[in-house]
């Protein structure tokens, strides 16, 4: 991977995650983390990874940030030094719990 696609990615990563913080401010997300971004070649999309603490928090909180891509699409783009603002996609991180499950699954496997 090029150099400068992973700068991009890392600065995303890290100013989309100021802006829910700081600027969003929607009770729907409750404990949300940003664990990846993934920037096409061309820069034109990203696709921004979300974990969620609480099971219940997924659906309302995928949904929440749907709702709110234009306006993090909107500040995001006044934080970054490339010519157009790739458009942003939220996929759900559920890695977390793929390993507490064959966390859980080993545990008991070794009773």
């Amino acid at each position: 991977m090029p150099d400068r696609q992973l700068r991009i990615e890392t600065i995303i990563k890290k100013n989309i995650t100021e802006i829910i913080s700081l600027k969003l401010n929607d009770p729907h997300l409750g404990f949300l983390t940003i664990t990846e971004v993934k920037v096409s070649k061309d820069f034109s999309h990203a696709k921004v990874y979300a974990s969620f603490f609480l099971e219940k928090d997924r659906e309302v909180g995928m949904k929440t940030l749907d709702k709110a891509k234009g306006f993090i699409r909107s500040e995001l783009s006044k934080t970054l030094d490339i010519r157009r603002c790739p458009d942003i996609s939220f996929v759900l991180d559920d890695g977390f719990d793929k390993v507490a499950r064959i966390d859980e699954a080993l545990k008991r496997g070794n009773k």
